[in-house]
């Protein structure tokens, strides 16, 4: 590990490791709940020592961490397929499109990899208890690595949260607490629980180190794509902690001298779940009015890191769109039936986006494009079923068999 202090995003104020926790100080004393988070920490490293340290050849991914490898928890995350599909790439008309299918980590996300880091700190700082709020993945993710760490998560989340999800924090050992109400709410009452409670508090941006765990899957990017920078990854966007962290990645890449140039990143939100989109497009923050969408892990009225998902959008040449709830299921059926690859409905919003893309001048037709897939679609099968129709019975009998195939392919070819 190489040494680091933490920076504030929105006053640049620097901090020693342990002498803030969470937010600046300074800068959160205007936080309420009910607006995006103020102060949200950055930590910044002794680039210079990187890149004495850092060697192609034998790579160390821990000058990069922010926690010490000792503390790690005993459960493998990351390292997880990069791989090119020529025919998506021909069925979406772009010439080098990729897949960084993150729905392989142990709890099917790329959540896992916050998570992971924040037990770690966890363990560091002797802390027993971890409490977050989420939509489902998170909350999965948290409770899969305090299972393997002997820790206890408390998890807040909306009674309407996919039941794939409720069951895999259950059976993880987690204590669940369902709402009724939205994420907003679980993530208020969980900044309110662990203030008077205890405990480490792991919602995303929040704590610094969920951002620190996310751009793990930008680094491996650079090293699977042969330490070669895409020119642009699509990035499935809610709460904009991810974006910060595939960013956050390719900054500390630059910093260290080991890369000239950033990808350019695109954000894309639900139609109906688009504060950071109307953000970027307009320099105006305004709360999503109805968040209501298909793709639960990127729905959210008041993102928390909107802040800071718009400035990196900015620097890196990006930009943001938009894609309905139709396009969605759509774009999930076709990353599957193209690249074999089931993935949640946020995950194929990327998807969605790069269809929309097609024939416009935003992207180039022959740029390398990855398409990051945060979650598994086994995470949420009853959104899936929405765009499907199963197939009838029949009887147990060949003619019974040829006649439903027959009706199959009718219907294929219409």
């Amino acid at each position: 590990m190489t040494r680091f202090v933490y920076q504030c995003t929105d006053c640049g104020r620097r901090y020693p490791r342990d002498a803030v926790r969470y937010l600046c100080p300074l800068c959160s004393r205007d936080y309420r709940p009910g607006m995006p988070l103020l102060g949200v920490l950055s930590a910044q490293f002794d680039y210079e020592a990187i890149r004495a340290k850092f060697g192609k050849d034998k790579p160390d991914w821990n000058v990069f961490s922010a926690v010490e490898k000792k503390w790690f928890p005993p459960m493998p995350v990351g390292n997880t397929p990069f791989f090119r599909s020529v025919a998506l790439g021909e069925e979406l008309g772009f010439s080098d499109v990729w897949i960084k299918n993150d729905g392989l980590n142990p709890s099917g996300s790329l959540k896992d990899r916050a998570s992971f880091l924040v037990v770690a700190e966890a363990n560091r700082l002797q802390e027993e208890v971890i409490v977050a709020a989420s939509t489902g993945n998170a909350a999965s993710a948290l409770a899969a690595v305090c299972a393997s760490a002997g820790k206890r998560a408390v998890i807040f989340v909306p009674h309407n949260a996919p039941r794939a999800k409720l069951a895999q924090m259950i059976l993880y050992g987690a204590t669940v607490v369902p709402l009724q109400g939205t994420y907003d709410d679980a993530f208020r009452l969980s900044l309110e629980y662990s203030a008077k409670r205890g405990g480490l508090n792991r919602n995303t941006a929040y704590h610094p180190l969920t951002i620190e765990g996310k751009k793990t899957v930008g680094l491996e990017i650079w090293q699977q794509n042969r330490w070669r920078v895409p020119d642009v990854i699509l990035v499935p966007t809610g709460d904009g902690v991810i974006l910060a962290g595939v960013h956050k990645a390719f900054y500390d890449l630059k910093a260290a001298g080991l890369i000239s140039r950033l990808p350019r990143l695109v954000c894309v939100q639900a139609e109906s779940s688009d504060a950071i989109h109307r953000y970027v497009e307009s320099g105006v923050y305004e709360d999503a009015a109805r968040p209501d969408t298909v793709a639960d892990s990127i729905s959210v009225s008041i993102p928390a890191n909107a802040h800071w998902a718009r400035r990196v959008i900015v620097e890196s040449g990006g930009f943001s769109l938009t894609v309905s709830d139709r396009e969605i299921l759509d774009g999930q059926r076709v990353l599957a039936a193209r690249t074999g690859v089931f993935a949640e409905p946020s995950c194929a919003a990327g998807v969605a986006a790069l269809r929309k893309l097609r024939g416009s001048n935003r992207l180039d037709r022959g740029a390398q494009i990855v398409l990051l897939v945060t979650g598994h679609g086994l995470k949420d099968v009853e959104a899936a079923m929405r765009s499907l129709r199963l197939p009838a019975s029949v009887a147990p009998t060949l003619a019974g068999c040829e006649s439903a195939l027959k009706a199959q392919r009718k219907k294929g070819r219409r």
